[in-house]
């Protein structure tokens, strides 16, 4: 009987990020892992459905058997089988974030004989997940730099909590993923962005958009503001900040009871403490880009304005899965350089 590689769920970040990773590397690698103690610190220990559908629209990519997979599960056994490219939907159902899903699917499937095509239902621009726009504008530009060939395009915002939003993805096999250097980022050339609203009035996108102009105006911000289609009502202000060294991207969402200016100086403080490091890679970013690294072929150096324990947990899960060496210079919350050798 082959053995299980056994992973601690509530290790480091201990949420659902340690689930995704380990699955995404198990299809990759053909190893088959056991996960137990699945988010057991968290206020709701065990699966959730936007967990599940990763679990099982993983399990459908790689032919894998997976036991444990009902709702509040704190153990999962996972055996994959080969990935299979091919053309692929699949529907949260709730407000769960289907920019978290496309980043389990995407590592294997660059490993599939073929191109595959996915389309995800669900959120596009909700907490605790990068928003489309940064999955579109920050991240996949990135990869393109290592190798990797996607593109993402949407039909239809979904917000929390009535989700319903609508992304078409395609994915091209990955003929070899390079490591980078990347330390200093250099002089900033553009911040840009996007104030948006959903079945909401114009006027709150606006309100955001000046919120936000005012402590970026030494950078000459250009934000736009726009109505986007959705079955439910959100906001959210997007801003995309282009260095010599690459892009940084910083999201901030609308809520019940959140001030229009609240949203716009939340994302502009943010970038603005971004562009006041010296550091080349947002914390979203250094975190997501961890597993491509440690797959490609030689070694990377990065520097971040902000080590975060998703990156230090992304750094642990890896090292158990492949052997990946690593070295952080910089404490959490804190800008870093993280030194990764697969």
């Amino acid at each position: 009987m082959t053995e299980f590689v056994e992973i601690d769920g509530s290790v480091g970040e201990g949420g659902g990020q340690v689930l995704r990773t380990t699955l995404s590397l198990s299809c990759i690698t053909g190893k088959p892992v056991r996960i137990f103690n699945i988010r057991k610190n968290r206020p709701k220990p065990g699966l959730m459905r936007q967990h599940l559908i990763s679990v099982k629209a993983l399990a459908r990519i790689a032919g894998a058997e997976a036991r444990g997979t009902e709702p509040g599960s704190l153990e999962i056994f996972f055996r994959p089988g080969p990935v299979t490219a091919g053309e692929y939907l699949f529907e949260i159902g709730t407000a769960g974030s289907v920019t978290l899903l496309f980043q389990s699917l995407l590592p294997p499937l660059l490993f599939a004989k073929a191109p595959s095509r996915l389309v995800l239902t669900g959120g596009t621009h909700v907490p605790f997940s990068p928003s489309f726009d940064y999955l579109r504008d920050v991240f996949s530009p990135l990869l393109a730099r290592i190798g990797v060939r996607v593109s993402c395009e949407i039909e239809q915002y979904g917000f929390y909590p009535r989700g319903g939003g609508k992304i078409t993805a395609r994915v091209a096999p990955a003929e070899e993923i390079r490591g980078v250097d990347l330390r200093e980022k250099g002089a900033v050339l553009s911040v840009t962005g996007r104030s948006c609203v959903a079945n909401l009035p114009l006027s709150i996108a606006e309100r955001q958009r000046k919120a936000a102009i005012g402590p970026l105006a030494a950078h000459s911000p250009v934000i736009d503001t726009a109505t986007v289609p959705s079955p439910g009502k959100g906001t959210f202000l997007f801003i995309k900040v282009d260095t010599e060294a690459g892009s940084a991207g910083f999201s901030a969402l609308g809520a019940i009871g959140k001030r229009a200016e609240d949203v716009g100086l939340e994302a502009a403080r943010d970038a603005l403490a971004y562009i006041e490091s010296r550091a080349v890679l947002d914390p979203r970013l250094a975190d997501q880009l961890v597993l491509f690294l440690a797959l490609s072929k030689g070694p990377s150096t990065f520097t971040t304005s902000q080590v975060s324990n998703h990156l230090v947990t992304h750094l642990h899960v890896v090292r158990h899965m492949l052997g990946t060496r690593f070295e952080i210079d910089g404490c959490v919350g804190k800008p870093g350089t993280v030194r990764l050798t697969p």
